[in-house]
């Protein structure tokens, strides 16, 4: 068995304190990877783990499963949720976990002595059973666990800026490649016109052709 009070002291480094949230992270990868039959932590590439929010929860997940961003083993889709699902990268399968509704009120079940309900949680989220802690989906990964980790040196530069795009992110278009942002689709929007080897007239093409595919 993991020894659960090491990952905590692990994770709590990264903070100065332990939260409940850390707590969750690590018992969310501990149930994740036994729904897939896989040890953890792993020093390969074997499990990906997909997190749907940032913080302190992320970082209990990546003590106890070994994942990180930096080696493609773990992803941020954020959707403001504590949950994450889990992905055997050979097999395709994939389980998605979240706690479960009235966790937090379950939680001093197992703390009665605490009247506090921050420290109700973080002490109830270290022995609770997991099936009192999350619930657990089979799901399938859109558009496909190759699409998503993609291949090693693939490699374009987008049409519209000239920038390289990696891993298959670019969107083809008419034959060409664009960006996401150069498309439309990014998380920012430039304040100033970007000087440099584009001209403004593949840019302009570029707006054009985000214009055709909205209208389609």
């Amino acid at each position: 068995m993991p020894d659960i009070q090491a990952l905590l002291r692990l994770s709590s480094t990264r903070h100065s304190h332990l939260c409940p949230r850390q707590v969750l992270g690590v018992r969310m990868a501990l149930a994740g990877a036994a729904a897939l039959q896989l040890e953890i932590p792993r020093a390969d590439k074997a499990l990906l783990v997909i997190a749907e929010t940032d913080g302190c929860f992320v970082d209990g997940v990546e003590v106890a499963a070994g994942v990180s961003v930096g080696h493609r083993t773990l992803r941020m889709e954020d959707y403001g949720k504590v949950a994450a699902t889990f992905v055997n990268v050979k097999t395709g399968e994939a389980a998605r976990l979240a706690p479960r509704l009235d966790v937090r009120q379950r939680a001093h079940l197992y703390a009665p002595d605490e009247a506090r309900h921050y420290f109700a949680q973080l002490a109830g989220y270290q022995v609770m059973p997991d099936e009192e802690l999350f619930t657990i989906a089979s799901v399938t990964i859109m558009p496909g666990v190759e699409r998503l980790i993609s291949r090693p040196g693939v490699r374009v530069n987008c049409c519209a800026c000239g920038e390289e795009i990696l891993n298959e992110r670019e969107i083809v278009f008419q034959g060409r490649n664009y960006c996401q942002p150069c498309f439309g689709q990014g998380y920012y929007r430039q304040n100033q016109e970007v000087t440099g080897e584009v001209s403004r007239a593949i840019r302009f093409e570029a707006a054009i052709s985000r214009l055709n595919v909205q209208a389609q």
